[in-house]
C-alpha cells in the first residue's frame, strides 16, 4: 500500500492548503504541515503535535514522507563525518560533514552514482542509477546540521554540492532543493554560503546565469589543455574547454560572481610549466580564483600526487599573475571521505 501513497513533500504549500480545504478543513492546516516538513524537518506525521490525532491519521492514510536515513556514520581522526545515506528505495549515497575552526560544511550528493566519467574519481566508477529528489538533498543538509550541532556545538554554516553525482545533470532538482534550503519557511540559509561544483556543462552554466541563481559556482577544471583534460575527463571531448570558457564568461557577465576552479595536480599528468601557463590563460579570461587540491588515491596507479615542488611552482606563477590561489589539504582521508573518494565504501 505504501507505494500507492503520494510523497507529501512533492506538494507545494498552496497544494497542501487546497488539499485541506477539499477535505472540509481550514487552509491554515496546510501551512502547519508545510512548516513541519520544511522548517522542522519532520520524518513522521506523528511528529506533527499541533495537529489532532485524527488529522495525523488521515494524512498517514493518504501520504508518505520518503525521508532519508543515515544508515552508517563514520568519524575521522580530524573530526570529519561521513554518512552512508539510505534512500526510500534502498539505494545509498554519501554525504560528509567537514569541520574547521571557523565553520562546518556539508558536502552533499545530487545523484546516485554519476553521469560523467572522470577517471580519477571513485564515484564516476559507479553507474548512475537516478537523480536525487529535492527533498533527498534537503534531508542530507538537515542531517548534517544536526550532526554539526551535536558534535561541534554550532549550526551548519556552509553547503557544497561536491558529493556524489554531477549537480548540473540534475539541475532542476538541485535548484529546487536550494530554494527550500534558503527559504525563510525552510532552513533560511544564505545562498552566499552555498557552492555548486560542476565538472563543466556549458549549456547549464548559461541557464544558471539566465535564471539569476544566487549561489556560488565552482568548476572542477584539472587541466586547461584539451588533450590532457579529455584524457582524464573523457566527456571533455563533447564539451571542450572553449565552450566552457565561453559559458563562464557569460556567467560572469550576467552575475558578476567570480568562479572558483578546483584543480588537482598529478605527477606526470599536469605538473609541467605548459600546464601552469594554460591555467593562467584560462583564469585571465574571467575573474576567478584557484583551489589547488591534494589528491586522494582511489587504488589506481595512473594518478599519483604531484611533488611539492610542482605545487609550489603553480602557486608562485599564479600569484605572480595576480590570481588568487589556495592549497586545500584534504580531510577525512582515513575514512574515504575526501574529494573523489565517495563510492559507498564503508566500514
Amino acid at each position: 500500500m505504501k507505494d500507492s501513497k503520494k510523497d507529501i513533500r512533492a506538494l507545494t504549500r498552496e497544494e497542501l492548503r487546497d488539499f485541506f480545504v477539499e477535505q472540509g478543513e481550514k487552509a491554515f492546516r496546510g501551512n502547519q504541515v508545510y512548516e513541519w516538513l520544511w522548517t522542522k524537518g519532520a520524518h513522521s506525521f506523528d511528529d506533527m503535535t499541533n495537529l489532532s490525532k485524527e488529522t495525523r491519521s488521515f494524512l498517514d492514510t493518504h501520504f508518505v514522507i520518503n525521508h532519508i536515513k543515515v544508515d552508517q556514520m563514520q568519524r575521522s581522526n580530524d573530526g570529519t563525518i561521513k554518512n552512508a545515506v539510505k534512500l526510500h528505495d534502498g539505494l545509498t549515497v554519501e554525504s560528509v560533514l567537514i569541520p574547521t575552526a571557523s565553520r562546518t560544511t556539508a558536502c552533499v550528493s545530487s545523484q546516485v552514482g554519476c553521469s560523467l566519467n572522470c577517471k580519477f574519481c571513485a564515484t564516476a566508477r559507479l553507474k548512475r542509477m537516478r537523480n536525487l529528489n529535492p527533498d533527498e538533498i534537503f534531508d542530507q543538509v538537515v542531517a548534517i546540521d544536526q550532526q554539526s550541532r551535536l558534535y561541534h556545538n554550532r549550526p551548519l554554516s556552509n553547503i557544497v554540492f561536491m558529493g556524489m553525482g554531477e549537480p548540473l545533470m540534475n539541475y532542476k532538482n538541485v535548484v529546487a532543493s536550494i530554494e527550500k534550503i534558503t527559504a525563510p519557511d525552510g532552513l533560511n540559509m544564505s545562498p552566499k554560503r552555498i557552492t555548486v561544483s560542476t565538472s563543466g556543462v556549458p549549456k547549464i552554466i548559461k541557464k544558471m546565469a539566465d535564471d539569476g541563481v544566487k549561489f556560488k559556482l565552482a568548476v572542477s577544471l584539472h587541466s586547461a589543455l584539451d588533450e590532457v583534460r579529455t584524457d582524464i575527463m573523457p566527456f571533455n571531448e563533447q564539451m571542450p574547454l572553449h565552450e566552457l570558457k565561453e559559458a563562464l564568461q557569460y556567467w560572469y557577465m550576467k552575475t558578476k560572481k567570480r568562479i572558483t576552479y578546483e584543480y588537482v595536480v598529478w605527477r606526470g599528468i599536469n605538473d609541467q610549466d605548459k600546464d601552469i601557463e594554460a591555467l593562467i590563460d584560462f583564469c585571465l579570461a574571467v575573474p576567478s580564483k584557484v583551489n589547488l587540491i591534494e589528491y586522494n588515491p582511489i587504488d589506481d596507479g595512473q594518478f599519483q600526487q604531484a611533488d611539492p615542488e610542482a605545487i609550489n611552482r603553480y602557486v608562485a606563477k599564479l600569484e605572480d599573475r595576480g590570481i588568487t590561489v589556495t592549497v586545500r589539504r584534504s580531510r577525512g582521508k582515513d575514512i574515504d571521505a575526501a574529494c573523489g573518494q565517495l563510492a559507498n565504501k564503508n566500514g
